[in-house]
């Protein structure tokens, strides 16, 4: 079942086309990568579904209903969520109080959210540290607590943003799990990575970008062969599965 489509999608900042005529399909229960060199319009196609930006041409619906041009406290509301490239947390609060401000965006009253934001602390493995303060943790923790508030919106889409950049190997193999986990929780799942490893081991189906445009997509073992692929990503290396 398609979940999410784009159709013809256009983004434009001035005279700069930063997202060019993209159309994709993001299926139920499914987990699809978003690839491309920097400043290829990946994060920028993400802020125009998200409504972070408006669309200046195209289609964007999701259930079959449009979405184009909402404001993201509407996107939310309607489902989708999102994590930064630039963790974004509120430091002087503790993980708790981080946690129950997305809560907040499906219930009202403090109890309620406190105990979603406890339950999603718990499934991050962050519950021992609920009362520390934001600012006090480690990268990969604070990268944690972002994805807990996220969840804690009940999305049907958690869109990822380069939640594995900066990351050690061990914990980078801990988010992959981690990303499996959610999917297999019922949450449909979009991200951005360059770590082709990730990619590979997580994604059902990848989308390439470049220059704004989409130039290729398919099954990882595809995608990563295809010359153009190679040409404007991949530095001339065809990438294998391990």
């Amino acid at each position: 079942m398609t979940l999410l489509k784009l159709e013809n999608v256009v983004k434009r900042f001035s005279g700069l086309v930063a997202v060019n005529n993209v159309s994709l399909q993001l299926n139920e229960g499914e987990i699809l990568g978003l690839i491309g060199p920097n400043g290829a319009g990946k994060t920028t196609l993400f802020h125009s579904i998200c409504g972070y930006h408006t669309p200046t041409e195209g289609k964007i619906s999701l259930n079959g209903e449009s979405i184009h041009g909402l404001k993201p406290e509407y996107m939310c509301a309607r489902g989708i969520a999102r994590t930064f490239q630039i963790v974004q947390p509120f430091g002087n609060l503790t993980l708790l109080e981080n946690v129950i401000v997305g809560a907040f965006n499906k219930v009202s009253t403090y109890k309620e959210a406190r105990e979603i934001a406890m339950q999603q602390l718990e499934y991050m493995g962050m519950a021992h540290k609920a009362h520390d303060r934001m600012k006090d943790l480690t990268f990969a923790e604070q990268k944690k607590v972002e994805v807990a508030r996220a969840l804690a919106t009940k999305p049907k889409i958690l869109f990822l943003d380069e939640v594995m950049s900066g990351l050690n190997p061990t914990e980078v193999n801990e988010f992959i799990e981690l990303i499996k986990d959610i999917r297999d929780s019922g949450v449909t799942i979009f991200f951005i990575e360059h770590l082709m490893s990730a990619v590979m081991t997580l994604s059902d189906r990848v989308v390439v970008m470049h220059l704004g445009e989409k130039i290729a997509e398919g099954a990882p073992e595809e995608v990563t062969k295809d010359p153009r692929v190679v040409e404007a990503y991949l530095g001339g290396e065809v990438v294998t599965h391990a």
